[in-house]
């Protein structure tokens, strides 16, 4: 347990505050805590008795006896009222009768609060009332009497000792085998973060019955368990990540500053003086790999890879958006280390002068705050498409650690990108037929695909195999070449925004594709040198190679 809720717990029972809350889920790891800070007289001068009480349990002494008829939390709050030494009373599972949810609460419970918290103030024995409770509920007739005390998940070495716990008593059975080394033992303890103590035993223990052998392949069973913590929040989604960087075509530059900071977040970085990195945000043309960016590095690093979807933020009660975003930055941060995905961020977090009371100001000034001060290993990738919506604070270093410009693919790009699609496809032989993925194929479709985005050559890939499909043939050529002469690309449809992007981009942003890959010939290159001598990429953003 960090030191931190100790030292908070132990100044709050000296300056004798009377009612204490405590949201946790993990009510035995909490019970632990108070009586181990409320017995140690270094740490409250006097020590102090600790009972407990539940609906089901009633009131228990400090030495196990459970006092009759005080299961009725009135009944035991009036026991409580009568003690005359110095205690700690944790109250389990108390929010049902505060109220919540638009029911008002218990008035008889919520007044005898009140006496509680006038007798703990007055009293000259100290006396304390922990509240324990896995959601917070707190009566506006309390707001003055309660103190809400954060309880932390458990951290890295808590959960390290379970793990090592669980690896030593099944080698010592004989019946699983253990491939791990320390650093692969780290990863599992990191990605078990963000869990309960019994969400992390559960998870390991799953991964060691998996196959009787714990690998680091037996990472994914521990994601698994953090994806059903986090769909129960509604707020953050927990994405399969698919294909890793390796699997994208092009954009080589930001693949090498992202390759250059994998396990950024592990002790050994640490140890080396470097901070873990604290995210890039991606800007260009629709369909040219910017999503596909994002799952792909929470797939090549096997990091869990969460969603954001701001929208799920804004609520009609007021207040409510504002709390929405800290749980949502709450739950990314419990399950570092972690990729966080927001996409089009220009939708959820542009300021908008419309009627909102000033909502969205607030939650974009909160999650500005977070992003420049958070220390916690949650790489955020945010994509946009319209960047001119979004306002210069969010932009400068500090936020992000670097702006790519992803543009629509070069020759060589479109060669990668038409070869990871056709590969694809082609293992099954009833589609390949006597097509032959060569160098003289591949040469003809990237010429013919001059302004296409890696999503029009996917889906001109799909449309082709529906053309073989529906005559029940293998694919050929012909598809292909009649499928790219059938698509309109973006970059005809919506030519002067992307020329427009490309202008914004060469002075502010970072070219995503590697100087080696372009291919001039014929194309403008836009905008002049910055203000920091870079000159701009010939289809927009900075020459910065990495």
């Amino acid at each position: 347990m960090s030191r931190s809720f100790r030292d908070n717990l132990a100044q709050l029972l000296k300056a004798r505050l009377p009612i204490l809350y405590v949201e946790s889920y993990e009510e035995s790891r909490v019970i632990a805590e108070v009586t181990a800070v409320a017995r140690d007289g270094t740490s409250v001068r006097t020590p102090r008795a600790v009972w407990t009480w539940s609906l089901t349990e009633g009131l228990v002494q400090p030495d196990g006896v459970v006092r009759r008829g005080t299961t009725d939390p009135a009944d035991a709050l009036d026991a409580v009222l009568r003690l005359d030494e110095p205690s700690v009373v944790i109250l389990r599972d108390l929010h049902p009768v505060l109220g919540g949810d638009g029911r008002p609460g218990d008035p008889r419970i919520i007044r005898r609060l009140r006496d509680v918290a006038a007798a703990f103030k007055s009293g000259t024995v100290p006396r304390t009332l922990v509240l324990v409770s896995p959601v917070l509920r707190i009566p506006v007739e309390l707001d003055r009497d309660v103190t809400i005390v954060d309880f932390p998940l458990p951290s890295e070495a808590e959960i390290r000792m379970v793990l090592d716990g669980l690896i030593a008593a099944n080698i010592a059975s004989g019946r699983i085998q253990i491939r791990l080394d320390d650093v692969q033992r780290e990863r599992f303890a990191k990605a078990a973060l963000g869990l309960t103590l019994h969400e992390a035993e559960n998870a390991f223990a799953r991964a060691i019955v998996n196959d009787g052998i714990l690998d680091v392949h037996d990472l994914r069973v521990v994601h698994e368990e953090k994806r059903q913590a986090v769909r129960k929040s509604g707020l953050l989604e927990v994405v399969e990540a698919g294909a890793g960087l390796a699997d994208i075509g092009g954009l080589e530059n930001l693949k090498r500053w992202l390759a250059k900071r994998e396990g950024a977040w592990l002790a050994a970085a640490a140890e080396y003086g470097l901070p873990a990195p604290r995210g890039v945000l991606i800007t260009g043309v629709p369909g040219c790999g910017k999503s596909l960016t994002a799952k792909a590095v929470a797939a090549t690093w096997e990091l869990p890879l969460l969603r954001f979807d701001i929208g799920r933020v804004f609520s009609g009660l007021v207040g409510s958006s504002e709390q929405n975003l800290r749980t949502a930055i709450r739950i990314a941060e419990a399950t570092a280390p972690c990729v966080l995905w927001v996409d089009e961020i220009e939708k959820g977090l542009a300021p908008d002068s419309g009627g909102d009371s000033g909502t969205a100001s607030r939650v974009f000034g909160t999650f500005l705050t977070w992003m420049q001060e958070k220390t916690r290993p949650v790489f955020v990738i945010a994509t946009a498409n319209d960047i001119g919506r979004l306002p210069p604070e969010l932009l400068r270093k500090g936020r992000f650690d670097e702006i790519f410009f992803v543009d629509l693919p070069t020759q060589v790009e479109r060669r990668s990108i038409w070869r990871v699609h056709l590969a694809r496809r082609l293992r099954n032989p009833a589609v390949a037929g006597g097509l032959v993925l060569d160098d003289d194929l591949l040469a003809e479709l990237s010429a013919l695909t001059e302004g296409y985005s890696g999503a029009e050559i996917e889906q001109a890939v799909i449309a082709g195999l529906f053309e073989a499909f529906s005559a029940r043939r293998p694919l050929d050529r012909d598809d292909l070449v009649r499928a790219v002469a059938t698509m309109v690309p973006l970059s005809v449809t919506q030519a002067e925004q992307i020329d427009a992007v490309r202008a914004w981009a060469s002075t502010r942003a970072v070219a995503a594709t590697a100087a080696e890959d372009w291919d001039l010939g014929g194309r403008p290159t836009i905008g002049r040198p910055g203000p920091d001598g870079f000159p701009p990429g010939p289809h927009g953003g900075r020459l910065v190679e990495y």
